[in-house]
């Protein structure tokens, strides 16, 4: 380190780029986007994702068109300068950092574990088959095609290297337009792309080492390997809980989207350099730090929108525009080259395909299954091309053999979307992941019972109980949920209510507080999907804390108020009824009953009251039964229908709640409120507040906030 003497100042010297070279930079930015983006759109056009559209638009805009059509005017946007590429290849690599953070924010852990033997067969078989033939060719390759510092076996082992790597980026880029990333081989894809590039760029390191020494360090390979697999435990533990309090802090502190959004890619850039540090990449560190993200206790959902529509708008073209610019498609007139081309394009996307598909086909996955990850995990894409430059660079290729390189990573990226939308145009997937897409899809168009996080205030009473049950057994698996224990003057147990919990991913955090419903609203705004709020026994009415949760919160709450007998939990809700009409809290009320018939078999009895005196054609009451069975009949809930005509519809829904002996009523409530000289109560509508007071089941009120507060 240099230190400044006694009486010097110290200084950061920052060398401006000449006013050329920014004119320059600002010509090549909105030309490379307009291309990438207008050829991106004409693939879509005809099917194909736009990824294709703007990797060709590199080649468009490169040496083989642009070059020979004008050759002047592409030396003057296109230089080569050292300065003027490090300016549009610092664009183009934030464009890769931010495109992987949002795609490791679409990552399922929970899903890669399910995988887990097929993903590692798969990540073996494309490693191990690619390299071999890719050492095979190497071997095979005239003496012409190696560079000065590339004879023999250093060669080999670097054409084995790039053969054997797959691009992260431009598979995540496909699977993400073709709607295929929440596949089951999709997830699969990515992982095993993930360690695909682990092992290609330490592969790439020993022959690098070979190339500049003499020599491999077997240390510099264990600092890689040992590195990575330290920094993704790291990130998922003490990393993990930093970027949490991080974002909970600034949440708390109502800091804008743009403040979150510096904090996660400040995070996503500090694993980014220690992947570099360590040798293997900065995209995944990205990657990881995008796992975290979906991990965190404070949803980001308006983040990763924004690392999205910056990405997807600009810096992704940009991206893979900016790697075909240094391809030159004229030297292919070279019969040779023309030739070694063809056989490394071929064997590149062979060896692939065989491996990853040898692979899958042992972990037991379907015919359909191995051809698509193979497809998949075939393109290559801009991260190749890098990995060709630093050959070049290194003295080991030449311009012939990093040609061949370069065309082989454009043509296996260019053909893995093609391939794969045939390969699974007519193939749904297995009976199971159909049903999981089905209830993904199901879940996206819920007004409450999403895969969100879930806040559940708690002091460790029956109420809390029974709200934890209806939770654990209503929501969705891969739905979190936050335990807020609130304390005054003694820590709270709420042991039992995290033990009903057990199997979904949990947080608890306690709270000593003396005004419990400013502590809860602090947590709500930090952003979840639903509170769910014990709120007693039968009779008791609500209480102070609830009725001010239900005016403060912007979120939907549900309210469970547990049966008059003291103390009783139903352990088993073998029947609801759920009062049907046609509002959205009564969709929402259906959404939680139709989630307990889904996981426990309860059997929902769909009541509907008619008065006497309505006009209303049975039609409609026909029309609002219909939708709710069709919507039980989405998740395989099982239902039975009741349609009663009388002026007195709570006395209606309490005899059939006797009459079936139900355990819980699920009802829907739009929140309203009236403000007043005394407390400014909510109000749930005297149907609900009277079903509150005088039902002997358990209720669990649905309550949807005013459209203009959400």
């Amino acid at each position: 380190m240099n230190l400044a003497e006694p009486g010097t100042e110290s200084q950061v010297t920052l060398v401006s780029p000449s006013e050329h070279d920014l004119l320059v930079l600002w010509v090549q930015l909105p030309l490379l986007l307009v291309v990438a983006r207008s050829l991106g759109q004409l693939m879509q056009r005809i099917g194909q994702p736009s990824v294709v559209g703007e990797l060709a638009a590199g080649l468009v805009l490169g040496p083989s068109v642009f070059g020979r059509l004008w050759p002047d005017g592409f030396d003057w946007v296109f230089p080569g300068d050292p300065v003027q590429s490090a300016m549009l290849l610092t664009v183009a690599w934030i464009g890769v950092v931010l495109l992987l953070v949002g795609t490791g924010y679409e990552t399922d852990l929970g899903l890669l574990r399910e995988q887990g033997k097929a993903a590692g067969l798969v990540a073996t078989g494309s490693l191990v088959v690619p390299m071999a033939a890719g050492f095979g060719v190497g071997v095979l390759l005239p003496s012409e095609f190696a560079g000065e510092n590339g004879q023999g076996i250093v060669f080999a082992l670097f054409v084995a290297a790039a053969l054997s790597i797959s691009s992260l980026p431009v598979i995540a880029k496909i699977l993400t337009e073709l709607g295929m990333l929440r596949r089951g081989f999709g997830q699969v894809t990515l992982a095993a792309g993930m360690a695909n590039d682990v092992v290609g760029w330490v592969l790439l390191g020993v022959v690098a080492g070979i190339a500049t020494s003499g020599e491999a360090s077997i240390g510099d390979v264990a600092v890689a390997v040992l590195g990575m697999a330290a920094l993704f435990a790291f990130a998922l533990t003490i990393g993990r809980r930093v970027l949490d309090g991080a974002l909970r802090g600034a949440t708390r502190r109502r800091l804008p989207v743009a403040g979150r959004f510096s904090l996660v890619v400040v995070f996503a850039l500090a694993l980014g350099a220690v992947t570099q540090w360590l040798g293997v990449e900065v995209v995944l560190g990205a990657f990881v730090a995008g796992i975290v993200l979906r991990r965190t206790t404070v949803p980001q959902d308006d983040v990763v929108a924004v690392v999205e529509t910056a990405t997807a708008g600009f810096f992704a073209p940009i991206f893979f525009a900016t790697a075909g610019l240094r391809v030159d498609l004229g030297v292919l007139a070279d019969g040779d080259v023309a030739l070694w081309t063809v056989v490394v394009v071929v064997v590149a996307a062979l060896s692939k395909l065989v491996g990853a598909g040898a692979g899958a086909l042992s972990a037991g996955m379907v015919r359909q299954e191995a051809l698509a990850l193979g497809a998949g995990l075939n393109a290559r894409g801009a991260l190749e091309i890098v990995i060709a430059t630093v050959g070049l660079t290194l003295g080991v290729l030449n311009d012939a053999s990093y040609t061949v390189i370069v065309i082989m990573a454009m043509a296996t990226s260019m053909m893995a979307p093609p391939m794969l939308r045939a390969v699974v145009a007519s193939w749904k997937g297995t009976p199971s992941e159909q049903e999981r897409l089905r209830r993904e899809e199901a879940f996206t168009k819920n007004v409450v019972l999403r895969p969100t996080r879930v806040l559940l205030p708690a002091r460790g009473g029956t109420g809390s109980i029974v709200a934890a049950q209806l939770v654990h057994h209503a929501w969705p698996e891969e739905a979190p949920v936050t335990v807020l224990a609130i304390g005054n003057g003694g820590r709270p147990d709420v042991s039992v209510v995290c033990d009903v919990l057990h199997d979904r991913e949990l947080s608890t955090t306690y709270v000593e507080s003396d005004d419990p419903l400013t502590t809860i609203a602090a947590e709500a705004a930090l952003g979840y999907g639903t509170i769910v709020v014990g709120a007693g026994d039968a009779g008791s009415g609500l209480s102070p804390l609830v009725s001010g949760l239900l005016r403060s919160s912007s979120v939907p709450v549900v309210v469970v108020r547990s049966s008059e007998e003291d103390g009783r939990l139903p352990g088993a809700f073998a029947r609801a009824v759920v009062p049907v009409s046609g509002t959205e809290a009564s969709r929402a009320a259906q959404e939680v009953a139709f989630g307990l018939g889904e996981r426990l078999g309860t059997e929902i009895v769909l009541a509907h009251v008619v008065r006497d005196h309505d006009e209303r054609p049975a039609a409609v009451a026909r029309r609002l039964l219909d939708r709710a069975v069709e919507l039980a009949g989405a998740v395989g809930a099982r239902t039975q229908e009741r349609v009663a005509v009388s002026d007195r519809t709570v006395d209606e829904i309490l005899a059939t709640v006797r009459e079936v002996d139900a355990d819980i009523v699920v009802i829907g409530a739009n929140l309203r409120t009236f403000d007043d000289d005394d407390d400014h109560a909510p109000y749930l509508g005297a149907n609900v507040e009277r079903l509150l007071e005088e039902c002997d089941a358990t209720v669990a009120v649905v309550a949807i906030p005013p459209t203009g507060t959400r």
